[in-house]
């Protein structure tokens, strides 16, 4: 995955190889650590008026390997990066400890930085500041879900990891990447749990189509976690 990294700026990762890297235990866990987003907060500060995103967010600091939690911090983007929602402090509820304590998210942390440290682009024994986004986009017949209502768009830091949590009777939602000079360089579906992609943040632009129903009548959502590591 280091490699690939190194050689496109991203490598995407199928959710079976993915949880056969994070282990057995994470395995095990996967079942709570997906129905944590259950329990979401809304979105309050999209400036499109959109009321379709639910999320919950948490900081780290990544040092010699070890993660430990920082105190609870808004989400910030300069305009730079996110035109729609840039230049305010965001305050969003925090990820549960019980999620956090999950052996399905320690891993997910080993391996990001794991990954990370390989790249050749990384520092020797850096002190990563890391957000830890949780999202649930929603479509209904009176709004549709939009992932990334930015656009196409870097987040301002030096990695980025992209994994589905789950799928619930949506079509569309296309991850599509590019270069900063407006080359496409892909675009791919993520629609199994644990369906990954590692971006080198300097180097790639990345979005999400629309969501939309397949049911109409029934719920309609996709679950990602989001995780940056920025110097």
């Amino acid at each position: 995955m280091a490699a690939r990294l190194d050689e496109r700026g991203f490598v995407r990762v199928d959710g079976s190889t993915m949880l056969d890297f994070l282990g057995d235990a994470a395995r095990a866990s996967w079942a709570r650590f997906s129905q944590s987003w259950d329990d979401l907060g809304n979105d309050l500060y999209m400036a499109d008026g959109g009321r379709y995103r639910r999320r919950r967010h948490a900081a780290f600091r990544a040092t010699n390997g070890q993660v430990t939690r920082s105190p609870h911090q808004p989400h910030y983007q300069s305009r730079d990066y996110n035109p729609l929602n840039g230049d305010v402090q965001r305050w969003f509820d925090p990820v549960l400890p019980g999620t956090v304590e999950l052996p399905v998210t320690q891993a997910i942390f080993d391996l990001c930085l794991a990954v990370i440290a390989q790249a050749s682009a990384s520092p020797s024994n850096p002190s990563w500041r890391i957000e830890f986004h949780q999202f649930r986009i929603e479509t209904k017949p009176d709004h549709v879900g939009r992932p990334t209502p930015e656009g196409m768009h870097r987040d301002g830091v030096d990695w980025a990891f992209v994994m589905l949590v789950c799928r619930q009777n949506v079509r569309d939602g296309v991850t599509e990447i590019g270069s900063p000079q407006g080359d496409k360089l892909g675009s791919f579906l993520l629609q199994n749990p644990g369906d990954a992609v590692f971006l080198d943040d300097h180097r790639i632009l990345h979005g999400v189509t629309e969501i939309h129903a397949i049911d109409p009548n029934l719920p309609s959502y996709r679950d990602v976690l989001v995780i940056t590591f920025a110097l």
